[in-house]
Formats: structure tokens, C-alpha cells, sequence
């Protein structure tokens, strides 16, 4: 296990006072903090500038939220883990973390010994997600991204139009195609996630899961 002493953190969080004492935590506990941001773009450029051993980072920040700075980041290869510290456990945040590859997903009520037991984890090559998060809540997540990949390229694109709230009449011009068929592509689409047959069903699932679709 890499010393403590070793290990470079960066940590954001738009709470001043959340921000401070998770700073007083991890140096207290002898980890060494090189860097504080309070929103996004903050984040972002110390973690580019620093590449620190570890960035911990919460969702909900100004600019840039966790996800992005991560999508970001990781675009440009760094070689920093992530770590997710959120009051944010629902399952369409925990598809989003799984479909980013991050490393930790831990709550803002969790203990800091557990906030440890994730920095040795991911250390070691393993990925964390706190005790808090129903287990259910995992399975779904990956539930979900499994049904994804069922989607040919066609139907991935109009999920992204329905995610943006765009009308079948609109989705259908913008490609060309008859109203027909994107009322096909819908029913598949449908079948394939396998929900239910409520009115808007697809509709409202798009909405609940649009920051993970828009990746895809």
C-alpha cells in the first residue's frame, strides 16, 4: 500500500464549509491535499495541472459538475482516480458513475473511515461504492447499461433526440424518415429496455437517465 504521505489529492465541492472539512479530515489523517476548488473549472485545472493521486469531487457543482470534470479529465488521460462524494445515491447517478469508469462513489454521510477503506481500494485496482447504496440500486445501474448496448446505432441516435425533448415529428424530418417509422424505432426501443406500456413510458425514462444517454 502507497504511503500516505504519497498520495496527492485534489478535492471540490461548492460548500465552503463541507469543503474545509473534508480538507481537515484528510490532513489530519496525514494525506497530503494539493489542491481545493469550489466549482468545476477550478477542479478541472488543478487536476490537469497537479495530476494528484486522487481527486475527490462532488456532482452538484457550478460550471462543471463532477461528471464532466471526470469525462474531461479523463479524456485527457490522466492518471488520477476519481472518487464521487455526494448526498446523490438514485439510481440514474449510479449508472452515470458506472458508465465513467469512476473508481469510488461515496455519501457525504459516510464516515471518514470508509472514505479510507475507498482510497486503499481503488489504490489497489478495485472499485468502491459506499455500504449506504442499496444494493438494488447497484444491480439497476448495471441493469440499465446492459440493456444499452442492445440499441443499434439507429435507435442510440433517437433515444438521444427523445432525451433532448425532441417530438417524434421533429426527430422524424431531422432524419429523413416518416413518423411511422420512429414510432417503430420507439416501440423496439421500448421492448428492448423492456418498459412498460404507460403512456410516455419511453419518454420519462429518457428524461430520468439523459446524462448517461447523452454519452453513449
Amino acid at each position: 500500500m502507497i504511503s500516505k504521505k504519497d498520495i496527492s489529492i485534489v478535492i471540490a465541492d461548492d460548500h465552503p464549509m463541507l469543503l474545509k472539512g473534508l480538507y481537515d479530515e484528510l490532513t489530519i489523517h496525514n494525506y497530503q491535499v494539493t489542491g481545493k476548488a469550489a466549482n468545476g473549472m477550478q477542479a478541472l485545472e488543478q487536476i490537469l495541472t497537479l495530476e494528484p493521486t486522487l481527486a475527490l469531487l462532488d456532482i452538484d457543482m457550478p460550471l462543471l459538475n463532477g461528471f464532466e470534470v471526470i469525462k474531461t479529465a479523463s479524456e485527457k488521460k490522466v492518471s488520477t482516480k476519481f472518487i464521487i462524494l455526494s448526498f446523490l445515491k438514485e439510481t440514474k447517478y449510479i449508472t452515470q458513475a458506472k458508465k465513467l469508469g469512476i473508481d469510488g462513489y461515496l455519501l457525504k454521510e459516510d464516515s471518514f473511515f470508509e472514505i479510507e477503506k475507498c482510497i486503499r481500494e481503488i489504490l489497489q485496482g478495485n472499485s468502491y461504492f459506499s455500504k449506504a447504496i442499496d444494493s438494488s440500486s447497484l444491480q439497476n445501474a448495471s441493469e440499465e447499461l446492459k440493456k444499452l448496448q442492445f440499441l443499434t446505432p439507429s435507435e442510440t441516435t433517437i433515444l438521444k433526440l427523445i432525451a433532448q425533448q425532441i417530438s417524434t415529428i421533429e426527430i422524424a424530418d431531422s432524419l429523413f424518415v416518416s413518423k411511422r417509422t420512429i414510432e417503430k424505432h420507439r416501440s423496439n426501443i421500448i421492448s428492448k429496455l423492456e418498459l412498460g406500456k404507460e403512456t410516455n413510458t419511453l419518454t420519462k425514462w429518457t428524461l430520468n437517465h439523459k446524462n448517461v444517454i447523452l454519452e453513449l
